[in-house]
């Protein structure tokens, strides 16, 4: 009873995604049309691979044991063929990557823009999902996080050194109050709060010398994005804590003032970071080699 490879990698990818439609949607087919070669396997193998429910698809005890089987094998089949198209002279196919959307905003311009024009054979896919997923299940090539929330067993490239998050308002709302000289004397102000991807409220980070702390901070109007939180403070809503980049048109044309600044140093920026592999791909090769060439630029 032989299986084709497109069935195989078919069994995996709804074994690793838990459904017919997202492993359709990685591999880039109809749903209908995985659910049916799957079904074709288990009727050829007279073995049932997936039980099957209205909500939710899971791995039988055969299927789990199929799966445990043939995905080492995969990946040096995946490896193998990477290394025979790595022999290409110029990148092309698709290269799916994951980041959260203020990442993405940071690095669209240059780097991405510029894969875009280098490699017009390459369907780059940027999803932004600002919660931490498994780029590797999810199936993507690649992610961009912050260096710190890097997954320890992957390889990863800086691609902004270092960031900075900074409290900043409007001179409007500082007006008539007194400026922050040290966190805690922003408990007596309206700051404004930012919802994380996991429903939590962001409590505020400084540091000097050494020593580090987190705030909670009062503030009634709660927002999801760090631009918005930037708009939000050039209107005079309030203090807002912002990544540095994104509020520097404000900072330079006065509509926002910082304060608190040998509060806020800078930190680890962001990485692009993918599994170890022998043979990398060349569309990922490609970006790794951008990345470094801006870089050293």
């Amino acid at each position: 009873m032989k299986a084709t490879l497109a069935e195989l990698e078919g069994v995996l990818a709804v074994a690793r995604h838990g459904g017919f439609r997202a492993a359709a949607r990685t591999l880039g087919v109809s749903s209908s049309a995985l659910s049916h070669a799957v079904g074709a396997l288990e009727e050829r193998l007279a073995v049932r691979l997936f039980n099957r429910t209205t909500r939710s698809v899971s791995l039988t005890e055969a299927g789990a044991d199929l799966v445990a089987e043939i995905g080492p094998a995969l990946e040096t089949i995946d490896a193998a063929l990477a290394a025979m198209g790595s022999r290409a002279s110029e990148p092309a196919g698709r290269l799916r990557l994951n980041m959260a959307a203020g990442a993405a905003r940071m690095i669209l311009q240059p780097l991405l823009a510029e894969y875009a024009r280098r490699y017009p054979r390459v369907s780059l896919e940027v999803v932004t999902d600002d919660a931490l997923v498994d780029v590797i299940a999810a199936g993507f090539d690649a992610g961009v996080r912050l260096q710190e929330a890097v997954p320890p067993d992957m390889i990863a490239v800086p691609i902004i050194r270092q960031l900075r998050m900074i409290v900043v308002a409007s001179p409007g709302y500082l007006a008539g109050r007194p400026v922050p000289q040290v966190p805690h004397d922003l408990l007596a102000h309206t700051c404004i709060q930012h919802r994380l991807a996991g429903g939590r409220i962001y409590r505020w980070e400084f540091e000097r010398r050494g020593t580090a702390l987190t705030l909670e901070l009062p503030g009634h109007v709660i927002l999801d994005s760090g631009e918005l939180l930037t708009m939000a403070a050039r209107e005079g809503l309030g203090f807002a804590y912002v990544e540095q980049r994104g509020a520097a048109p404000a900072l330079a044309d006065g509509s926002l003032v910082q304060v608190l600044d040998e509060w806020t140093p800078p930190f680890p920026g962001l990485s692009l970071y993918y599994p170890g592999r022998r043979h990398l791909p060349l569309n990922l090769r490609a970006l790794v080699d951008l990345i470094r060439e801006q870089d050293a630029g």
